[in-house]
């Protein structure tokens, strides 16, 4: 539990994001290029010394669009961010591209694009993934499938129904493989690094060939209701290390995923709740869970001098992998309430705090797991352009 006086300084200085428009960089004669970008100035108070600290980063993006013909134009995106919180010698994050894809968008039949881009799951889950600072991340992990951003996916969207339904917009995406590129040493009967940095991938961000489907449908009334799912294909060293003795990595040659949610945006009220469950699939330490159930629920309200309050619960239970030869129970690997607040000083200027209240015990499961239990407020400055 966090130091009553540290809650004492934090907790009124309220908070958070308030979004602008990005630059026009370029508009001439069909084509476009905008600018966008965010730096948040974000500091972490927690007794969980592994982030307790200074949290802040930038993100610079690139949105651009070319006209090819009146039912026909070729778009793409780059994000970039950057970790500011290192020392200068250490560099960026190991991997600061959050987004870069291209495609084509041929009118009301849709659009299609291929690169590194969200995962058709967040099409749902996002409608909870709007805290201040916390939140959405009982399930949706970065390099995960298709629950976070992910490498290697071609998506198709198309809204209002091939413009013949107002409101019904679905989308299907296609990952291609990313594996470890690791070698299965029979001598030492265990899987071993190749040597070769080139794509090399931990075995809990790798990924079989998968397709994902999400649909959503807005009634019209400020009230929305959507559903996504997604099947993908095991790595061999995936399924490898599964099926061994005493593994603590899931079996199974098929990871899922799927959710469904709600929400209501209206008269200044926002409200979500998703419900999601995955298959051999949600990493958490060294493991990866046999089945993970994931509840997200989000109140918002928009005051008119620029200040939002926020309150949210999120929980995530697994069932762990075979371990011992017995299946254990299940365990919390996320359980919290968040409460928050952002306050815009202007279109591009705001601040926010944003104080997530653990609910995780401490207990067996979550010391040797390495899951924090402590309580963490953040506090943070945002301009965006």
């Amino acid at each position: 539990m966090m130091k009553r006086d540290i809650l004492a300084v934090v907790v009124p200085a309220l908070l958070a994001a308030g979004a602008a428009n990005a630059a026009e960089v370029y508009n001439k004669e069909g084509k476009k290029l905008d600018l966008y970008g965010k730096v948040d100035g974000l500091h972490y108070f927690s007794d969980a010394k592994l982030i307790d600290g200074d949290q802040s980063y930038a993100r610079l993006g690139l949105k651009g669009e070319s006209q090819i013909s009146e039912q026909l134009s070729g778009y793409g995106q780059w994000e970039y961010k950057i970790k500011v919180n290192n020392p200068q010698e250490e560099g960026v994050s190991t991997k600061p591209t959050s987004l870069i894809f291209a495609g084509l968008k041929f009118g009301d039949a849709g659009s299609l694009d291929y690169g590194r881009n969200y995962g058709i799951m967040r099409d749902v889950e996002g409608w909870t993934d709007i805290m201040p600072e916390f939140g959405g991340n009982t399930y949706t992990i970065t390099d995960n499938y298709m629950t976070g951003t992910a490498d290697g996916v071609a998506t198709y969207r198309n809204k209002n129904f091939f413009g013949l339904v107002d409101g019904w917009n679905f989308a299907v995406q296609h990952q291609a493989k990313n594996n470890g590129h690791n070698f299965f040493n029979k001598n030492n009967n265990r899987w071993e690094s190749s040597g070769s940095p080139k794509n090399s991938r931990a075995l809990q961000n790798q990924n079989g060939s998968g397709w994902g489907l999400a649909s959503t449908y807005d009634f019209g009334t400020g009230v929305s209701a959507g559903a996504a799912y997604a099947s993908s294909d095991r790595t061999e060293e995936q399924r490898s290390r599964g099926s061994m003795n005493n593994s603590n990595i899931a079996n199974g040659n098929t990871a899922e995923s799927w959710t469904a949610g709600v929400k209501y945006n209206a008269n200044n009220v926002y409200l979500a709740s998703t419900y999601a469950e995955t298959r051999n699939m949600t990493p958490y330490h060294e493991s990866i869970a046999e089945k993970t159930q994931n509840l997200e629920v989000v109140a918002q309200y928009q005051l008119d001098f620029g200040l939002r309050p926020s309150l949210s619960y999120m929980h995530s239970k697994s069932k762990a992998p075979k371990f011992n030869n017995s299946y254990s129970n299940y365990n919390d690997l996320v359980k919290f309430v968040d409460v928050g607040a952002t306050y815009d000083f202007k279109q591009n200027l705001s601040t926010y705090v944003d104080y997530k209240i653990n609910l995780l015990h401490n207990n067996n499961f979550t010391k040797s797991n390495n899951i924090s239990t402590d309580d963490v407020v953040a506090v943070g400055l945002v301009y965006r352009f």
